[in-house]
């Protein structure tokens, strides 16, 4: 059976739940309530397992805070003998617009301290990668107060439905791969 990780960051703590930089975790925590699944604590990672037409896929959260996100990453990279190409990172985006996603193989950090971390750890930027818009509609200087702000009432709206498209973008790059998985989502 192949094996996936499927890695969505976010920041630990009540203080971070349902804000746009925990987009990575919200996207996990969709597929594990919709797979009747539940997250269990383990090493620097909340940690559950779907299994989905044939593959199983390791979900993590990691624990570490998001600057620290590669340290979880490497280690059950390392500890479920996953390879690079089966990874996926489901990351916050400013430089999309809200609820648009974007699946690469590859990329810039783009001044994100997860990416960074995750970068600084394995030594490159080859790593699949699912990019979640959360647009930039924020004043100057007021960056970090967006990012770690909650959902607007207008992003609510269509939140769900959003993150549903981004927990089937998952699946589909665990069961027809990362190149059929770009074409068929990056335009939605």
């Amino acid at each position: 059976m192949s094996k996936f990780l499927i890695v969505g960051l976010g920041n630990i703590g009540d203080e971070y739940a349902h804000t746009r930089h925990n987009i990575g975790f919200e996207v996990l925590d969709y597929l594990v309530k919709e797979n009747d699944l539940k997250f269990k604590s383990d090493r620097l990672a909340d940690v559950a397992e779907l299994k989905y037409k044939g593959k199983q896929l390791i979900l993590i959260k990691p624990t570490t805070y998001m600057n620290l996100s590669g340290k979880a990453l490497n280690y059950w990279m390392q500890n479920e003998k996953i390879a690079i190409e089966n990874v996926l990172v489901i990351v916050d985006e400013l430089a999309l617009p809200f609820g648009k996603i974007r699946l690469g193989p590859k990329g810039s950090d783009g001044g994100h301290n997860g990416l960074k971390n995750i970068q600084e750890i394995l030594g490159h930027t080859n790593y699949p990668r699912l990019r979640f818009g959360i647009s930039s509609e924020f004043n100057k200087g007021n960056q970090v107060n967006y990012v770690l702000g909650k959902w607007n009432d207008e992003e609510k709206k269509t939140l769900h439905e959003r993150v549903k498209m981004a927990a089937d973008a998952v699946k589909a790059f665990a069961f027809i791969g990362l190149a059929r998985c770009m074409n068929e989502f990056n335009t939605k």
